[in-house]
């Protein structure tokens, strides 16, 4: 793995963090990070929730089974779609621009020494009708993951899942 990508190789899901709170000065910098993500034709159909109440984080897991880790987490950010900026109105484009944007967030959060986990939300209609109720989401407003945010409670090994069997030069 080359040295110079190590922001990237040690990007790793965590799962567990220790009790001590995200700085506002820091979401600030992942919501820039997140602002600085290509989007087609810079439509930048994205919105963000930035959570740190004990008590909502807890109630995310209800809708997000596989986010437990929020229990222990002290920040999330949800990260949605705006359907009226997507550009010419397609729902994939949408998708794009704001995995993008999930992208640099969860790369930021590991520079600054943050630990973070991507939660899919879309497709799942059940855990978006929670979210959306959850955050009163307006109906153009797409929830497409939550980031759960905070200090590592111990620090993954680096690794790349290459495999050369995915790789195809010059056609299939």
């Amino acid at each position: 793995m080359n040295p110079n990508l190590d922001f990237i190789f040690n990007r790793r899901s965590v799962r567990k963090f220790i009790d001590r709170e995200v700085p506002a000065a820091m979401l600030q910098d992942l919501l820039e990070a997140a602002m600085a993500a290509p989007s087609a034709r810079a439509t930048d159909p994205w919105h963000f929730v930035v959570i740190t109440e004990r008590e909502t984080l807890n109630r995310m897991t209800v809708a997000l089974p596989n986010g437990k880790m929020l229990l222990t987490a002290t920040a999330a950010i949800l990260v949605c779609g705006d359907m009226t900026r997507a550009l010419e109105g397609f729902e994939s484009y949408m998708l794009q621009d704001v995995s993008a944007a999930v992208e640099n967030i969860l790369l930021a959060a590991n520079t600054l020494g943050l630990g973070s986990c991507w939660l899919g939300i879309h497709p799942r209609r059940n855990r978006m009708d929670g979210i959306r109720s959850l955050f009163s989401l307006p109906d153009h407003i797409i929830p497409v993951a939550g980031i759960a945010l905070g200090w590592p409670d111990g620090t993954p090994e680096a690794r790349t899942r290459y495999r050369d069997d995915c790789v195809h030069k010059g056609g299939w």
